[in-house]
């Protein structure tokens, strides 16, 4: 995975969408940032647009690659145990994480707990369970959700729900047609789905990707995809309060 993070079409892709979301977020200039679940540090490299960028990456392999890209402040840790102080970042990334932890509502409220008051958590997950595959098994999920799922478990640990979108949409068949091919298939069933298509394609790849994140960047959302994406605020200001109320409404429903 580290040595796929910068070229592959997926992970490029997922680096628009975030990148779009967060030019919207009206970030405080030289404010503290968290990338939860860093990896080789790629989206450290985005955060350092905006101020003061921290990492923590459970991997000491990620975390030698991230330090070798010139982040220094990052940490061997666990997302359910962050090495820092309460209410100490204006805004957090957690991009496929918390499908990797034992007790999703714990590693949200560790999150919430260094976020400052108001401060946005950008968080992306797999989405749809009836999609579980081995592709999950080897990547060491737990689950994967529906935006009901999301939502309780984001709602549960305190946070508000201001955004919310779909994406990877353009591959939603196709890759529910590859794991149907797959199932039962022992040298299938072995590999990550990431293996499956030639870097030649790369580029060709990330195109429905680069038409995603135009509309998310334009304010819009995906009704469905393979993966989805929230933006979360932590309690504590006005905007804040106005996200957890949308998310006590949505939560119920």
């Amino acid at each position: 995975m580290l040595e796929e993070n910068e070229r592959h079409w997926w992970y490029r892709g997922r680096a628009r969408i975030v990148r779009a979301v967060l030019a919207q977020l009206d970030l405080p200039p030289g404010g503290e940032l968290l990338d939860a679940g860093c990896g080789a540090g790629t989206t450290l490299d985005e955060l350092t647009r905006y101020g003061r960028a921290h990492g923590v990456e459970l991997n000491p392999l990620g975390v030698r690659a991230a330090r070798d890209r010139g982040h220094a402040d990052v940490h061997e840790a666990r997302v359910e145990e962050l090495p820092f102080e309460a209410a100490t970042f204006d805004c957090i990334t957690c991009l496929d994480v918390i499908e990797h932890t034992p007790d999703d509502i714990r590693s949200l409220e560790e999150l919430r707990r260094v976020a400052k008051p108001g401060a946005a958590l950008v968080v992306t997950v797999p989405a749809y369970p009836r999609l579980w595959s081995q592709h999950d098994v080897v990547n060491h999920h737990y689950r994967r959700y529906t935006r009901r799922s999301l939502r309780r478990a984001a709602w549960q640990a305190g946070w508000g729900l201001e955004r919310e979108t779909g994406f990877n949409s353009f591959y939603l068949l196709p890759a529910a047609l590859v794991r149907l091919v797959f199932r039962g298939d022992p040298e299938g069933e072995r590999r990550s789905e990431l293996a499956l298509t030639p870097r030649s394609l790369d580029r060709l790849l990330e195109l429905p990707l680069r038409a995603e994140a135009a509309i998310v960047r334009a304010g819009g959302s995906l009704p469905a995809g393979l993966s989805l994406l929230a933006v979360l605020r932590a309690p504590g200001t006005p905007r804040a309060a106005v996200a957890r109320a949308h998310l006590e409404r949505v939560a119920a429903a």
